[in-house]
């Protein structure tokens, strides 16, 4: 059962919050980062990426850079940009995308809850990016950023919801992106007691994004635990700040392909060697969207075509071979264009599909990529699945969009 507890958060007053919150850490580089952080010294990037405080190109994981963080967010403190609140709170976070509004809580999650798997992740770590993450999280002393959660639908959780968020909010702005962020205070002791409650009922937490971020606020946790003698178990440490939507309320968004080359194949030769395994249809020169499961759309020498897995081709009773990342990876980038690794091969790279099928054209008609391949998007019934049985999403499946804006509540591990 998911045992998930309210905390004092630390925050930006009101009129503060749109100059402190940010993008998260990684999604974007150091560049940009100290570029929209200029001229504003309460920006979130000087304690999430503290490397712009330094000359340009100063290495980030430079020690140096850790105990900026520190520094920097003890100044935060020390100047009233970011305030602990006095009792420990649950918070309702709202994110709006082209109209469509996704509700989720802010609660501490417990490390235990992820040590042994009720936390449930679909993708591997680097261990490098961990590390870097648990140095962070260890030299603040603070989950500053949280890790995005999803869980099975519930229902008087979604009435607190509705009765949350029809009350004044704490936060309500537009970020520069066009993302509304919207936050409430849950202060009442009965409705705290009643959220604490209904999470006790679901059997899982998923891990929707940050699956870095969530193994290095885990293992900095038990890594306390176990340094303490006088360890008892109730200490925050145990702890790690998320946000968790219903799974209802989420959408995941298509993550598509561009590939710099046909394998020594001529545009025909490829569309011939397609038509093995796939239905191919010549849709001309609008862009063509992907019409459902199994169906691709591949842009190649100015024309958009349909492409439909032939019956056979994939196996909807596994939940790995139903997935169209499946069906791709191996049907058209291995067998036919010999790319076998897509984390390391340099001929294949992915656009999200935020940027949207015109970015797939543009990359294409550039003469920078060959051909390009929009896949039909994953759905959050298939990422549970996935980790319900054990398996790993294969790489660059998932695309989630608004991120989380980083800044808004901030969780101290003493």
């Amino acid at each position: 059962m998911a045992k998930v507890k309210p905390f004092k958060g630390v925050r930006p007053p009101k009129h503060l919050v749109e100059e402190v919150a940010s993008r998260p850490y990684d999604v974007l580089n150091s560049e940009e980062a100290r570029k929209e952080a200029e001229g504003n010294a309460k920006s979130l990037y000087h304690i999430i990426k503290p490397e712009i405080d330094f000359e340009p190109g100063f290495d980030e994981h430079d020690p140096a850079c850790y105990d900026k963080a520190v520094e920097n967010f003890k100044k935060f403190q020390d100047e009233g940009w970011l305030v602990q609140d006095g009792e420990e709170n649950y918070y309702i976070y709202a994110q709006t995308m082209d109209g469509r509004t996704q509700y989720g809580f802010v609660v501490a999650a417990w490390v235990p809850d992820y040590m042994e798997g009720r936390i449930k992740k679909h993708e591997l770590t680097r261990r490098d990016k961990e590390e870097d993450r648990m140095k962070h999280v260890r030299c603040n002393n603070a989950n500053i950023e949280p890790v995005f959660f999803a869980f099975p639908d519930n229902e008087e959780l979604e009435k607190i919801i509705r009765e949350v968020s029809s009350k004044e909010p704490e936060y309500d702005f537009v970020a520069p992106d066009g993302f509304g962020h919207t936050l409430w205070v849950i202060d009442n002791p009965e409705t705290i007691a009643k959220v604490t409650e209904e999470f006790e009922k679901i059997p899982h937490l998923y891990i929707a994004d940050g699956h870095h971020r969530s193994a290095a606020a885990a293992l900095v946790g038990a890594e306390k635990a176990a340094n303490n003698p006088e360890h008892k178990g109730d200490e925050e440490y145990n702890y790690f700040m998320a946000v968790a939507f219903p799974s209802s309320h989420l959408r995941i968004i298509d993550y598509n392909r561009v590939v710099k080359d046909l394998n020594g194949l001529t545009p025909a030769e490829f569309l011939k060697k397609l038509e093995e395994n796939f239905i191919v249809e010549d849709k001309g020169t609008e862009i063509y969207q992907p019409q459902g499961l199994h169906n691709f759309s591949l842009y190649l020498d100015g024309r958009w075509y349909s492409l439909t897995a032939k019956e056979g081709t994939f196996n909807d009773q596994d939940p790995i071979g139903v997935l169209d990342v499946t069906v791709s990876s191996d049907l058209i980038l291995r067998d036919i264009l010999g790319i076998h690794d897509l984390r390391s091969d340099k001929r294949i790279d992915f656009v999200g599909g935020i940027r949207g099928l015109g970015e797939l054209k543009r990359r294409v008609d550039s003469g920078e990529m060959a051909m390009a391949l929009a896949l039909y998007p994953v759905t959050m019934d298939q990422l549970m699945n996935i980790a319900d049985t054990g398996n790993i999403m294969p790489p660059k499946t998932t695309w989630f969009e608004p991120k989380l804006r980083s800044g808004l509540v901030i969780h101290k591990l003493d």
